[in-house]
């Protein structure tokens, strides 16, 4: 059976243009492209941080150590410049592939030059302030059951609507 995977993603890249007049896709620094083990034409989906917006594009070479990441055609109705995103890309992999197979993740500071690489797509850098589940299990690994009631999913998600009201 082929399994869907995550072949690799640049994660909180941020947008530096975005053309509607354009004939589609997404423009990426080559040095970036090179990083994620993206091809020129490769299927990649877009997240959009900043407004929950997701689409799927291609991705076009832009120059390199430009930083570019450049919103092109329709997408430009739905991402904007100075948006975060995240751009992922998969591939179809049989059962003793996807076992052995490492992602390529590649975090990127708001200049978009890569300030960390890794597989672990469940990882977030120190002092990024993203929370994942490796940083849920070692708050409520280390800290009382009052502490770590605040750690679950449930409990993170009301400490924000708690702030928001």
């Amino acid at each position: 059976m082929l399994r869907t995977m995550m072949k690799s993603k640049i994660h909180r890249a941020t947008v530096t243009h975005a053309d509607l007049h354009y004939v589609g896709s997404v423009t990426v620094d080559r040095d970036l492209m090179r990083a994620a083990d993206l091809l020129e034409g490769e299927q990649v989906a877009i997240v959009d941080i900043t407004n929950g917006a997701r689409l799927e594009t291609y991705v076009i070479e832009g120059a390199p150590g430009s930083g570019v990441i450049g919103i092109n055609g329709a997408a430009a109705h739905l991402v904007d410049p100075g948006d975060l995103v995240i751009l992922i890309s998969y591939g179809m992999m049989d059962e003793r592939e996807q076992r052995d197979y490492q992602p390529k993740v590649v975090f990127v500071d708001d200049r978009n030059r890569p300030v960390e690489l890794g597989s672990d797509p469940a990882h977030a850098p120190e002092g990024s302030g993203l929370v994942t589940p490796r940083t849920l299990t070692t708050a409520a690994a280390s800290s009382g059951p009052e502490e770590a009631a605040g750690a679950t999913p449930q409990g993170l998600a009301s400490i924000a609507m708690s702030t928001v009201n």
